[in-house]
Formats: structure tokens, sequence, C-alpha cells
């Protein structure tokens, strides 16, 4: 076997294990998937790990070999409460973003929103006229020109389902932040692009 082809192996075998480890503990940090995967498997070099596209298409390859009736009635469950919550939210034009917009999240693991607005306050009072419990905090994105810039965020629970809520200026649109999958700007995806989700029964929003 060539370095090369080796490479691709041991690449697409950390993937693998990566995978596993994500669906079985639960987790939603690729990164730190793919740490346990190599020690698992015993690669010190990073440059035979896995790249994150390449962890999400053997989650979902496990997913489509694996999952029940059941995995596949909670997601269309879970896609249902986002639609909800994005209509609710439907003044801050919400855009679902982060590991959920590839079908790789489940209830219990929660869910991320970005929502436009020049002040977070504006978000706050909405969640406070709808008495909704919350809790305050941050979340850091990453940018194209290499920035990390970080954001007011608003959590709460719709039906035992972690939701997300992180506030960005509007002309956040011209420069989106990066995808953690495909490494790309990417504004995620809107309310149309749910409920056209919803109504093909097809749960990833981005290939």
């Amino acid at each position: 076997m060539s370095i090369r082809n080796r490479g691709n192996a041991y690449q697409e075998h950390l993937a693998y294990e990566a995978a596993r480890i994500l669906i079985e503990q639960g987790l939603t940090d690729l990164e730190l998937a793919r740490r346990k995967a190599a020690e698992r498997v015993g690669i010190a070099d990073r440059r035979q790990w896995p790249s994150n596209a390449l962890i999400k298409e053997a989650v979902l390859t496990q997913q489509r070999l694996f999952a029940s009736a059941s995995c596949q009635t909670e997601a269309r469950l879970l896609k249902g409460e986002i639609a909800q919550a994005m209509r609710m939210l439907s003044a801050f034009s919400p855009r679902l973003i982060g590991l959920a917009l590839h079908g790789l999240t489940n209830r219990k693991q929660g869910v991320e929103l970005l929502v436009f607005a020049e002040r977070s306050e504006d978000v706050l009072l909405a969640l406070m006229s709808w008495e909704i419990p919350y809790r305050i905090g941050e979340r850091s994105l990453r940018y194209a020109d290499g920035q990390r810039i970080t954001h007011p965020m608003f959590g709460f629970l719709a039906n035992e389902i972690p939701f997300k809520l992180i506030v960005v200026p509007p002309r956040i649109r011209c420069h989106p932040p990066l995808d953690p999958i495909t490494e790309r700007p990417n504004l995620g995806a809107d309310l149309t692009a749910i409920e056209r989700s919803l109504a093909s029964d097809d749960w990833l929003l981005s290939r």
C-alpha cells in the first residue's frame, strides 16, 4: 500500500471511530471525538486524522445503517421543534447553524440558531415577553478573515430541547461565520429550508 493510500485508510478508520464516539457518547465536539478516536486507535500523527467533513460522512453512514424507526421519528420531531422556534423568532430572521444543520445532533444535544439584531437586549426583551426562562452566555464564532468573535448568547429549553440563540448584527449576513463541518462561510438554513426538509422528510439541510 502506498503512503498516500495508507494515509487515506487511517483517516477513514479514525473517522469511523470518531463517529462511533459521537453517537455512543452523545458528544457535539468533533475535535474531542477525533482526539479520543486517535488515542483509541493509537495514531498520534495529526496529518492522518480525518477532517470534520469525513467524520460527518461516517456519522451519517452509521445512522443510515443502524438508525431505528424511533430514531427517524425523533429526527422528524426535532425538525418540527426547530421550525416552531424559528417561527416564534421570525422577527430576528433566525438561521439554523452548527451540527444540527448537518443532522449530527439529537434532542438532548440541542440546537444553535443565529438571530439578527443590532442590540442583544431586543432578543432578551422578546424572551421576557414570552415568559421563557433563559440563561445568558457567550458563543465564539470563527470567520473567513481569521477572526474569532464572541457574540451574546441566550439559552432556553423548549420541550426539553436546549436551544442556543447566538445574537449577531445584521451586517454579518455579508460575511457569515465559518461552518464547523465545511470550514466555509455559511449563514445556515432559514425557516423555508426547514419546512421544505420537513415536507420531503430529508434531514440533511446542508450537503
